[in-house]
């Protein structure tokens, strides 16, 4: 008898890309129904303090027509479908859940647990691509890139980047501090050696490798990180102990000169501290890539600096962070309709 099995997809983590890996892992097991919702092209929500669907971050659609597309099928391989207890409540035959992200944040995971359905995640599914995105966000600060694209861009030739104080750096002669060591932050270590710059690590929960210090790379206190590093760049969960890690006594403790960047979440930082830092401060510059309001409002002050590059949140978007999150996915299944455990349970 074939499993039922419901997809729901979108513009990014494309539902036919997890069809055909989901077949190729379960061929005849399974039987599929796959949904295309229209993310990124219309924003997505946030219902942290709103009725039905609060608790649940970054999610898309309704709750009724989720029920209404999964019906009776026993498992829901989604990205962003909001998974409220009203959901798990009207859908009986659920039994498993596998979720395209690092973190389930549309999933209501205390109604998940109450009515038995299983939950799994994709861990480091986009993990080199924000690692390889963070490696050039650096160079584009650091070389400036940034700079001298938009004088071209508006006619102006910067023959004057050459001048030895306005000139770039090279990461050979740098310190870079790195905040948080998962799956990106020592993904960022590892394409950082290859420069030859200094390397500081912080995180309390995690040891060095024996390969990572005989590189060199020291594992030390966020002050010191943020005292010795010519470039902090951020890579921790958002709990609360890492809510505002980046706060305004974080960017005084800093380098004068010193480059910022933030491929991570924006509830990291306090980015009222950070305009504060890079307008009245000594902080020489920052790329941003993530926000704590996203989109952000047109008329943010940050957006308005010429010392700060912006990115909409794409640093995740990558063709092999949709083919690894199926591949990951479809292995859950797998998996589960063979009565053997999970890899990455939640």
């Amino acid at each position: 008898m074939t499993r039922q099995i419901a997809i729901i997809g979108d513009h990014f983590m494309l539902p036919e890309v997890f069809e055909e890996k989901l077949l190729e892992a379960c061929g005849d097991l399974v039987e599929t129904r796959t949904q295309k919702d229209n993310w990124p092209d219309e924003p997505m929500a946030n219902g942290i303090e709103s009725g039905e669907m609060k608790g649940l971050t970054e999610y898309f659609g309704t709750a009724d027509g989720v029920v209404d597309f999964i019906g009776d099928a026993e498992v829901l391989i989604t990205h962003l479908a909001p998974m409220p207890r009203s959901v798990f409540e009207r859908l009986p035959n659920l039994k498993m859940i596998a979720v395209s992200r690092g973190g389930p944040v549309n999933i209501d995971m205390e109604a998940a647990r109450a009515h038995g359905v299983l939950v799994v995640n994709t861990p480091g599914r986009n993990a080199s691509a924000v690692a390889e995105f963070t490696i050039g966000a650096i160079l584009t600060e650091t070389r400036k890139i940034r700079v001298g694209h938009e004088a071209l861009r508006s006619g102006n030739w910067r023959g004057d980047l050459y001048r030895a104080d306005m000139t770039g750096r090279e990461l050979s002669e740098m310190t870079v501090g790195i905040i948080g060591y998962g799956n990106i932050g020592t993904k960022v270590v590892r394409l950082l050696k290859a420069f030859g710059c200094k390397i500081l690590v912080n995180d309390p929960y995690v040891q060095l490798s024996r390969e990572d210090l005989a590189d060199g790379v020291e594992l030390v206190s966020l002050d010191r990180v943020l005292s010795d590093s010519d470039i902090v760049t951020l890579h921790p969960r958002v709990t609360e102990e890492t809510k505002h890690i980046m706060n305004a006594d974080s960017f005084a403790k800093m380098k004068p000169g010193a480059l910022f960047v933030n491929t991570a979440r924006g509830p990291l930082c306090d980015y009222d501290a950070l305009y504060e830092a890079l307008t009245e401060g000594d902080l020489g510059g920052a790329m941003l890539e993530t926000f704590s309001i996203e989109p952000v409002p047109s008329d943010w002050p940050l957006l308005q600096l010429d010392n700060v590059t912006l990115t909409p949140h794409i640093a995740g978007a990558s063709m092999r962070t949709i083919t690894f999150a199926a591949e990951q996915a479809a292995e859950e299944v797998r998996r589960f309709l063979k009565s053997a455990p999970p890899r990455n349970p939640c």
